[in-house]
């Protein structure tokens, strides 16, 4: 199945090879073994750890939780818009709205970046609420959302806590489904 981002303004963003877990109280799960596949206009790569991305019913964010990440990116959440499953039951689509929460394990050094927890591209947000003109009502809600979600990733309130994410990431490496680029 595809996860298919786009933009405000309709256009192409990052598209996911991922296959469909199941559902549980928090909304559909589908996940992107190593070696899936991921572009964007301009950039694109293959996945280098497991990793699982939750679609909740909201439609207003997309969770993904990886496994043994490269640099310890253990979340990352896509806030977004129109969320959800289309007519065809082997694509998701969203809006992607620029801001994200992000949890690193592991501690970074300060030039590389910030370590813990946090809100990511706020100037990307900034630039393309102009840009792409997002109405108030829409920047007010998902502004909000994102403070919320920081919190919960912090706190790790359930879903966004290991052993959730952690019973979808073992069904996803039960599956075998890794490969090498070569097989790409």
């Amino acid at each position: 199945m595809i996860f298919q981002w786009r933009k405000w303004d309709g256009s192409p963003h990052w598209r996911h090879e991922c296959v469909y877990l199941g559902a549980d109280e928090w909304g559909d799960w589908v996940g992107q073994p190593i070696g899936w596949h991921s572009i964007r206009p301009g950039a694109e790569f293959y996945a280098e750890a497991s990793n699982v991305t939750l679609v909740p019913p909201s439609g207003d964010f997309a969770l993904t939780v990886n496994r043994d990440h490269p640099i310890g990116m253990r979340v990352y959440i896509d806030l977004g818009w129109d969320v959800r499953w289309t007519d065809d039951p082997l694509l998701a689509t969203g809006i992607d709205m620029d801001l994200d929460v992000i949890r690193l394990e592991k501690e970074r050094d300060p030039v590389e970046g910030p370590s813990g927890t946090w809100v990511d591209d706020r100037d990307e947000w900034a630039e393309h609420s102009i840009r792409y003109g997002y109405p108030a009502d829409v920047m007010s809600r998902l502004e909000a959302l994102t403070l919320d979600l920081e919190d919960r990733v912090r706190r790790q309130v359930a879903p966004f806590d290991d052993a959730t994410a952690d019973r979808w990431l073992d069904r996803l490496e039960a599956l075998g489904l890794e490969r090498s680029r070569l097989d790409a």
